[in-house]
């Protein structure tokens, strides 16, 4: 039985371009689910004091973080975010420092998808 693995991913918008993240952002996890690559449990956003936006979700397991990189889909998602935003490590975020971080949260609406079926994911 594989063991999901749950990622937190920091995003620091490029000039300008906080609108267009936020818009792949709304797809992000949903373009994962869909290829079964990524769970159902509830992803979470926020922003940080300097404006980077943090995302916290779950991949459905360590084999489907590897097939993501093989996934056409997955990968023209990624160009669209590396042309909007620089992954950054989360301990440059000032909020990493303190004992308890805190950080804006943010309502991005993702709608919930039909799961494919176990013997389809990337598990």
């Amino acid at each position: 039985m594989s063991v999901p693995r749950l990622v937190i991913v920091a995003y620091r918008p490029k000039p300008g371009q906080e609108p267009v993240l936020l818009a792949e952002l709304r797809d992000h996890v949903h373009v994962l689910r869909s290829e079964g690559l990524a769970t159902d449990r509830p992803v979470i956003h926020m922003r940080a004091k300097d404006g980077t936006l943090v995302e916290v979700f779950e991949w459905a397991s360590p084999a489907a973080i590897e097939q993501a990189h093989a996934n056409p889909r997955v990968s023209a998602m990624w160009e669209r975010f590396a042309a909007c935003c620089d992954y950054v490590p989360l301990n440059t975020l000032s909020e990493a420092g303190d004992l308890f971080a805190e950080f804006e949260t943010l309502d991005i609406h993702i709608d919930s998808i039909i799961q494919p079926p176990p013997d389809k994911r990337a598990e």
